[in-house]
């Protein structure tokens, strides 16, 4: 089966491109860099010459309201419209668990746009939404920081390893269409202050956590379970501490 991964040089594209071809399939890991730019259209069109399944892992470059917003309508919209041409079979996207409750988010707001065009596009998908990554811990506990202290929200959180999203993406690959969302999550829920001051502790950072009933991601209001599955989800085999320790042991 030929496979394009679009994002298929970042952190869970590469991961997802090794599986694939692990499995003897032919896998592009579509970039920019390896000149497949869907922003563009730059060689779309060539690289999805007789494949049956994309994988859309791609992100915007830049945060901003506006651009994130132009780049996931116009990247979807140039990436669908090449797919319908060339035939695909099946569409597969990376998006996130609790996008229709994050609305007061830029970010989510672009991603349930990116969302819509697959539904209306006609071509047969699966949407896998993941909660967050371990590996955006840190990410999370910097953009949260004040001098020497880190305001964290006590809102639930159930963070899954890049290596069990990149599982999980591929299955959904391989398999057939669901045409829906399917939603995966790592196998613990906590509190996010205490995984934050778990994290901190374990890797020496010596930045104090404080908890606050704000309720907000990244600026953004939320609820207290917008973060978490509110139904069935598949669970990660990768716990915290298997994670921390693989973490710690290469830093």
């Amino acid at each position: 089966m030929k496979i394009v991964v679009i994002g298929g040089t970042g952190l869970i594209g590469t991961k997802v491109v090794a599986r694939l071809r692990s499995r003897g399939h032919q896998v592009i890991a579509a970039s920019p860099n390896t000149g497949i730019n869907t922003l563009t259209g730059e060689g779309l069109a060539e690289a999805l010459a007789n494949t049956d399944v994309v994988v859309d892992l791609a992100n915007s470059p830049s945060f901003e309201d506006k651009a994130v917003m132009e780049f996931f309508k116009t990247a979807g919209a140039n990436l669908l419209a090449a797919e319908i041409k060339a035939g695909v079979k099946h569409h597969v996207a990376l998006s996130i668990v609790g996008v229709l409750l994050m609305q007061d988010s830029g970010y989510m707001r672009a991603k349930k746009a990116q969302e819509d065009l697959i539904l209306q596009s006609g071509v047969p998908y699966t949407i896998v939404r993941s909660t967050q990554f371990l590996e955006f811990i840190k990410g999370i506990a910097d953009q949260a920081t004040d001098g020497n202290v880190v305001h964290i929200s006590n809102v639930q959180f159930q963070p899954i390893a890049a290596d069990d999203v990149a599982t999980f993406v591929a299955e959904a690959a391989l398999a057939a269409p669901v045409n829906g969302v399917t939603e995966i999550a790592g196998p613990e829920r906590f509190m996010m202050p205490e995984m934050v001051i778990r994290f901190l502790e374990a890797t020496g950072d010596s930045r104090k956590v404080v908890p606050n009933d704000h309720a907000q991601y990244y600026g953004a209001q939320i609820t207290t379970s917008s973060l978490v599955p509110a139904g069935k989800a598949r669970l990660g085999t990768i716990n915290f501490d298997a994670w921390l320790a693989a973490q710690t042991q290469h830093a």
